[in-house]
């Protein structure tokens, strides 16, 4: 005689077989447990159940108040050190870098750019930065205008900052500071980024310079707390504080 697997378990594999064929991607939110319900034909006691099973392997996450999302692909590492590029960091852990740009634009600096860079007119490049297709982190970067008035036009045909500022004669250019706060996802940053409300960010704030010194970018960037671990290289001891 056979022993019949408990409903939940067979649930749980139909779900399983779900998540692994695609059908419900990384991040996707799972149906309700009244919409789960009613799709078996059984209660939601064995509806959490079946999810509490997916929990166990890792396979789902619960947020309190926004519902079960498919959870998401390990953390890709994502290194904060002097030469901090992107397209090295994705690559490095074995995914496919790609940015989409949100906004491209020339205005006057806001306080906070103002500072940083010493300038009354910024370039301002903002976007999304995604491995294998999936949102890491949002961008916001901006550069002294006078001193690179083809800036945007670089940008927009290179798509690389790295790039860009290679042909406005910044052969390299380093971190000399970083700040890293704790944020939650809100309003159109969370739908920008594919989260729920109240997912955790981290933000870095930071200063790039050229081989002189002199401040070349000005950048924030949000990054997807599930799915980017942050580590700070050994290099990035000796920076020099803040500027104030």
């Amino acid at each position: 005689m056979t022993r019949r697997d408990p409903v939940w378990a067979a649930i749980a594999a139909i779900l399983r077989a779900e998540i692994g064929s695609g059908a419900c991607p990384p991040g996707a939110k799972l149906p309700t447990e009244a919409a789960l319900s009613a799709r078996f034909g059984v209660n939601r006691h064995t509806v959490r159940h079946a999810l509490a099973a997916l929990a166990a392997e890792g396979l789902v996450v619960s947020r309190r108040g926004a519902g079960v999302f498919v959870a998401l692909s390990p953390r890709a590492d994502y290194a904060l050190g002097r030469r901090v590029r992107f397209q090295e960091n994705v690559t490095a852990s074995g995914r496919t870098p790609s940015r989409r740009v949100l906004r491209l634009e020339t205005r006057p600096a806001e306080p906070a750019e103002a500072a940083a860079l010493g300038v009354d007119r910024v370039h301002l490049y903002e976007g999304l930065s995604l491995a294998d297709g999936v949102v890491l982190a949002q961008f916001r970067s901006a550069f002294p205008a006078e001193r690179f008035p083809d800036l945007p036009a670089a940008l927009a045909r290179l798509g690389s900052v790295t790039a860009a500022l290679a042909e406005m004669g910044v052969a390299d250019y380093t971190r000399a500071a970083t700040r890293i706060t704790a944020k939650i996802a809100r309003g159109p940053r969370a739908g920008l980024m594919h989260l729920p409300e109240g997912a955790p960010l981290l933000r870095t704030e930071a200063v790039n310079v050229d081989a002189a010194g002199v401040p070349v970018e000005y950048g924030l960037t949000w990054f997807a707390g599930d799915r980017v671990a942050l580590t700070v290289a050994p290099e990035a001891g000796g920076q020099p504080g803040w500027p104030s």
